[in-house]
């Protein structure tokens, strides 16, 4: 699949339309479009390969916040509409946190703030050790040759958000089908449909079983939310199928992503082998240096002229910002194409920004320093088995990550 451009010609003072095929591309490679419109047209028009008509695409740092944060751009606005996108379908279930806008969105943050206060997340860090100490010994039992995406980053965390959401273990491999259809833009809108309605029905039930129960899972949480009236019960199935599916596919990707990058950045790995207290600034670096997805996220609708950037944005135009650029920008980051555990001013928004910033990032940094840093404590040789242009990588997905990365050590 080719990245192509094209000129809008329906009227003449229109700036140009780029098309935006998003190819499936490789390892860590950066979007080659992206980095052509951060450097030389920072509020374009784009065209995805789905949907209808055009979106504006905002790629520089402080344009990408300031988009982020004011509330002329309503996410709200975008549900019922055909905007133009990378997936034929229409990925979040209806009163999903991420379509919703202040003072409806306040008030749902609200309740997923109750399972992530510092206590609840020091007991998940001991959880989430105890899940990978043991994936390690199954591991080692098993040899060198051994696909780190079979044995680690896929059970991983998804076992640690089935753990906070109140998933039992058995129906867990449930949670990573429904998943893994929801969030690919290969598997057809009518698969997606069904695998959604049936992730809806399931935490339907698993809510409704959970009140009053005391327990600190989630699914407790979102029960009392239901109980006193902050939350209607659509609402919460949809913000349990929100962190579910994207606490476990978003960290299997992003950490499989990381493992790659210092498998192939051999002095990087020395320096955090021979420093671990450099772990935490790594990890920050690394979910900078990433090219976590393909093409954007979700849009927003600008609910009045804008201007951004000096180029105003029409009333009712679908915008779309993109986190990647923003993280290259080179503006903020010097030298932005290089990997630098030694970046000290590192403010990037791999987590978004402003009332939609991930509720759970304190989560998905705890998950990758204790992966990254459990690998190479048990396994100091660890290394990639094959070529690394030899590793696949997953096709039509809208998060990127490898389909498996075989390891020996």
């Amino acid at each position: 699949m080719t990245t192509t451009t094209t000129t809008h010609t329906d009227d003449a003072a229109d700036p140009q339309v780029h098309f935006w095929a998003v190819p499936d591309l490789t390892g860590l490679d950066f979007d080659p479009l992206l980095a052509k419109l951060l450097h030389e047209d920072p509020v374009a028009r784009i065209r995805l390969p789905h949907g209808e008509g055009h979106a504006w695409l905002v790629t520089r740092y402080e344009d990408v916040k300031f988009v982020s944060m004011d509330p002329r751009f309503s996410r709200q606005a975008v549900y019922g509409r055909s905007v133009t996108r990378l997936a034929p379908h229409f990925i979040p279930l209806e009163g999903a946190v991420g379509f919703a806008d202040p003072p409806d969105h306040t008030r749902i943050r609200r309740v997923v703030a109750r399972a992530f206060v510092a206590r609840a997340l020091r007991t998940l860090r001991e959880t989430a050790q105890d899940v990978m100490d043991g994936l390690l010994d199954r591991l080692e039992r098993h040899g060198p040759g051994a696909d780190l995406m079979t044995f680690v980053n896929r059970p991983f965390p998804l076992a640690v958000v089935s753990e906070l959401m109140g998933v039992p273990e058995g129906d867990r491999p449930l949670m990573a089908r429904w998943g893994d259809t929801v969030i690919s833009a290969a598997a057809g809108r009518e698969a997606s449909e069904r695998a959604k309605a049936e992730l809806s029905r399931y935490f339907t039930e698993l809510i409704g079983r959970s009140h009053g129960t005391g327990k600190e899972t989630l699914a407790a949480v979102l029960a009392d939310a239901l109980d006193d009236g902050t939350l209607e019960e659509h609402e919460a199935v949809a913000l349990a199928a929100l962190i579910q599916i994207s606490g476990a596919h978003a960290v299997t990707n992003n950490s499989a992503n990381m493992v790659y990058a210092l498998l192939t950045h051999p002095e990087h790995l020395a320096r955090l082998r021979a420093e671990p207290g450099v772990l935490p600034r790594a990890v920050d670096e690394l979910l900078r240096y990433i090219p976590h997805r393909n093409a954007v996220g979700l849009s927003r609708i600008a609910l009045e002229d804008v201007e951004v950037g000096g180029v105003v944005i029409p009333e009712g135009d679908p915008v779309y910002v993109s986190y990647l650029t923003a993280n290259r920008d080179p503006s903020v980051f010097p030298d932005p194409e290089t990997l630098d555990f030694d970046r000290r001013y590192n403010p990037h928004v791999s987590f978004g920004h402003g009332p939609h910033f991930c509720p759970g990032s304190s989560l998905a940094r705890i998950e990758s320093e204790i992966l990254v840093g459990s690998l190479w404590s048990r396994f100091p040789d660890l290394r990639l088995a094959v070529p690394a242009q030899e590793i696949r990588w997953q096709r039509g997905a809208l998060i990127r990550g490898p389909q498996a990365l075989p390891v020996a050590w």
